[in-house]
């Protein structure tokens, strides 16, 4: 289709109502595969020496973007990024108006009002601070709310992996939720979802939200402990995604030490892990036993080896877990040391006095045996 062509149903639409530039030539400007609507929108213009005063459709929004576009770069001002995204909220009566429009017209294919306002924001914003758009994947999305004229921005999530060492009993790897917003995040928490930090979860997320900024950090672990059992030789790795950050291109210390807890080696990933992560702990329990140990029992425990460790869950299932390695060193005649690596999901004080462990340690020795401590001295990724 030709601009000749077109012109007597622009001349018609002109006639009967007003448009800004930009809205007239977005009604035609895909058929001439022009980029620039509000210049087509001139130039039909030209043709009839017509200028419209207020535009039908947008009333003259499109010519009066500047203050969305101060709205987008002081949101905008305080984040790392490299790509962006713009979407709207736009009154209702504008979208029927131009609907109306194209309608009547029989005018198909062609862009809508709303896209055409978050195109030209997206291209004035690009223009001034050189970023580049990106409809898959931004770093940030805007929307602008043109009901109330505020502007919403979300940073695309950050994801990390590292590991963990704890060098004192007494502190939980998890952490509670915020008690109002039961972790979703709300100004009592300052929106992280956690209102103290004091376990491993809060120590590593008190130092991300520092550096990176963010509201919630959700942590995927690679097996857990007890509140009183230690994390030693290269630690316990981890994943965490932190929701809306403001920095995204730091380089974090190899070590960073938080009181007992040392985060290592924490660095930024593309992708988290696809399936679930497969593990080996080589863990030191410290057992207690209700009658005197004697050699013979003790020697029991090595039959552990032979076969698979069979953990019945309270859900009906059942798993298996293998046993690699084992070690016994008696330390008194009713305590003794057991070193073992083990499977990751092993549930270590079931298997030293529970029934859903078989076989366990308290079956072998046919004793009562109670875990004292247990703790990681290493964790291995298959």
């Amino acid at each position: 289709m030709t601009i000749k062509e077109i012109i007597p149903v622009a001349n018609q639409i002109m006639q009967d109502y007003d448009l800004c530039d930009s809205c007239l030539g977005r009604l035609f400007s895909k058929q001439l595969h022009l980029s620039s609507n509000k210049l087509l929108g001139k130039k039909l213009k030209m043709s009839v020496r017509q200028s419209s005063t207020k535009c039908f459709i947008c009333k003259n929004l499109l010519d009066n973007l500047t203050p969305y576009l101060k709205l987008m770069l002081d949101a905008s001002s305080k984040y790392d990024f490299s790509s962006m995204i713009v979407g709207a909220l736009i009154k209702p009566s504008v979208i029927d108006r131009d609907d109306y429009i194209r309608s009547k017209y029989k005018l198909r294919g062609i862009d809508s009002v709303k896209t055409d306002i978050t195109k030209e924001l997206g291209k004035q914003f690009i223009k001034k601070t050189k970023k580049t758009i990106d409809f898959l994947n931004p770093d940030l999305t805007f929307t602008i709310n043109f009901k109330d004229e505020s502007c919403q921005l979300r940073s695309k999530p950050i994801l990390l992996h590292g590991r963990y060492t704890k060098s004192e009993r007494g502190l939980p790897q998890k952490q509670k939720s915020c008690v109002n917003c039961s972790g979703k995040g709300c100004r009592c928490c300052d929106f992280h979802g956690i209102s103290e930090y004091d376990s491993v979860e809060g120590k590593l997320s008190e130092f991300l939200f520092d550096k990176f900024g963010g509201t919630t950090a959700k942590f995927t672990w690679v097996g857990g402990e007890d509140k009183s059992s230690l994390v030693l030789g290269s630690g316990r790795p981890f994943f965490v995604k932190i929701q809306n950050p403001f920095k995204r291109d730091l380089i974090l210390p190899r070590k960073i030490t938080s009181d007992s807890v040392v985060m290592h080696n924490c660095k930024i990933i593309s992708l988290p892990p696809k399936t679930p992560i497969k593990f080996n702990s080589s863990i030191e329990l410290k057992i207690s036993t209700e009658n005197e140990i004697l050699p013979a029992t003790m020697a029991k425990l090595k039959s552990i080896l032979n076969g698979p460790v069979v953990v019945y869950e309270t859900s009906g299932k059942r798993s298996e877990k293998v046993i690699s390695d084992l070690k016994y060193k008696k330390t008194s005649k009713n305590c003794f040391t057991l070193f073992i690596k083990a499977e990751g999901g092993l549930p270590v004080k079931h298997f030293v006095d529970g029934d859903d462990v078989t076989p366990g340690i308290r079956q072998i020795m046919n004793d009562k045996c109670t875990c004292i401590t247990f703790d990681f001295l290493e964790i291995d990724l298959k």
